[in-house]
């Protein structure tokens, strides 16, 4: 098993790292900006290291100074988290270069998965239902109006490049096509470094459901249950629930099957999330995207399944066999992850500010991984999600009650928040009736 480990990354998932850390009696070593040098993961672990300013690339971002820092630490390995170098191919290849164990998926893994119409087209060759679309870059507006009018509108333009639910937008019609097609290009070549451009079939009403899967260390793929994601603001997740209330038996038999075959496309190592689109009205479900790395909404999984996927990652990086039996994986009861951001609940735009009061609530079946507490700040530097607020009950109906509850009991003072929304979603009959879609919160709004 790895002996020490830093973590590329903060807040809140590095403080949850951390945590699993500590429990298998691995030294975890942190890294942070000026900006964080108060912040709760930086005094939970056992060694911290400064690796530069606020701005991003000159410290989360800097791969020379997180490398010196493990260097001079005696890092064994490395975990980067989600998000800022998590899926940087070079990044991980450079970590392994300089002998440290990357606790991830393969750089060539990373590579296949992060440019989506690759991706895709890897997909669709080993038999993952792929939506309607480009199997080559539109490389001009022309190429996507042509493109377009083969599929039918509306249509997605898509950063190929892009994820996180950035660099997206619909088009209802040809006029519309021209001008989302040259934001979306533009943005994309700011944002990634590549303007490529994927059209692909819009669904005015979809759903988004996910699967985890587990590249293990002996080569299987595993598929562990799905996640429905599809509470949503600006393409980007707000609220997660597991298991979805949209997927039967037979539906999850299929999810399950086609993640384990997108997995083994690309001989998948590690904790890798292969996200889907979902048609309610007809069953179909698509390929939208496989995220190489640990999610943000991952504990729900742990929660259902009994399973601590931060360990597993560990366990597998060190060429070891997962802790639980893969042949009789079973789920129970239900979980639900709402992500409390510093954000207007409104409008959802960003409301950075000194935290003056942060009390967590608490009971049975209340999980709260969060990465500010009182007297920290949340500063206009990084994402703007403070804490995950994660709920597990014998049902659905249960775990709805200990969420309202639970979002009752969490009080923060200070920046801006979400928390009087997630009390209205959890009041509303779109939501608690089970069938809603990525829609609910515009309708809402």
């Amino acid at each position: 098993m790895i002996e020490s480990l830093l973590i590329a990354n903060r807040g809140e998932i590095a403080r949850r790292i951390i945590r699993t850390a500590k429990r298998l009696g691995i030294r975890s070593i942190a890294v942070y900006s000026e900006a964080d040098a108060g912040m709760p993961f930086v005094t939970e672990a056992d060694e911290a290291v400064c690796v530069g300013p606020a701005n991003p690339a000159e410290s989360y971002r800097n791969t020379e100074a997180i490398l010196a820092a493990a260097k001079s630490t005696g890092a064994q390995a490395i975990h980067p988290g989600y998000g800022f170098l998590s899926e940087n191919a070079d990044f991980a290849r450079t970590v392994e270069a300089n002998g440290l164990v990357w606790v991830g998926p393969s750089a060539d893994a990373i590579t296949a998965m992060g440019d989506k119409i690759n991706a895709r087209n890897l997909m669709a060759a080993a038999g993952v239902p792929v939506a309607p679309g480009t199997q080559d870059p539109a490389a001009s507006v022309e190429a996507a109006i042509e493109a377009a009018t083969g599929i039918g509108y509306p249509v997605m333009v898509k950063a190929a490049a892009g994820g996180g639910g950035m660099g997206m937008a619909v088009a209802n019609d040809e006029a519309g096509l021209r001008t989302e097609y040259d934001k979306v290009r533009g943005f994309a070549e700011r944002m990634f470094g590549d303007g490529s451009v994927l059209i692909e079939r819009y669904f005015p009403r979809v759903r988004h459901v996910e699967v985890q899967i587990l590249g293990l260390a002996d080569g299987r793929v595993i598929a562990l249950s799905e996640r429905e994601c599809s509470v949503q603001r600006r393409n980007q997740k707000l609220v997660e629930e597991a298991p979805s209330p949209a997927v039967g038996p037979e539906l999850r038999a299929r999810f399950l099957a086609a993640a384990v075959k997108a997995g083994e496309a690309v001989s998948y190592r590690n904790a890798g999330t292969v996200e889907c689109l979902l048609d309610p009205s007809t069953g179909e479900f698509f390929f939208l995207e496989m995220n190489t790395r640990l999610q943000v909404e991952h504990p729900i999984t742990e929660l259902i399944h009994g399973i601590d996927l931060v360990e597993q990652q560990l366990r597998i990086a060190s060429g070891e066999a997962p802790t639980f039996d893969v042949d009789a994986l079973t789920t129970t009861g239900h979980a639900i992850e709402l992500r409390v951001n510093a954000e207007d609940p409104k409008r959802f735009l960003p409301g950075p500010g000194k935290v003056s009061a942060w009390v967590e609530p608490t009971g049975e079946g209340v999980r709260v991984d969060s990465g500010y507490a009182a007297d920290t700040t949340v500063t206009p530097f990084y994402d703007s999600l403070m804490a995950k607020l994660i709920v597990f009950g014998a049902d659905r109906a249960d775990a709805i009650a200990k969420a309202r509850t639970a979002v009752a009991g969490f009080e923060i003072a200070g920046p801006k928040n979400n928390l009087p929304f997630f009390a209205e979603l959890l009041e509303n009959d779109e939501f608690l009736s089970g069938d809603y879609d990525t829609g609910i919160v515009s309708r809402m709004r």
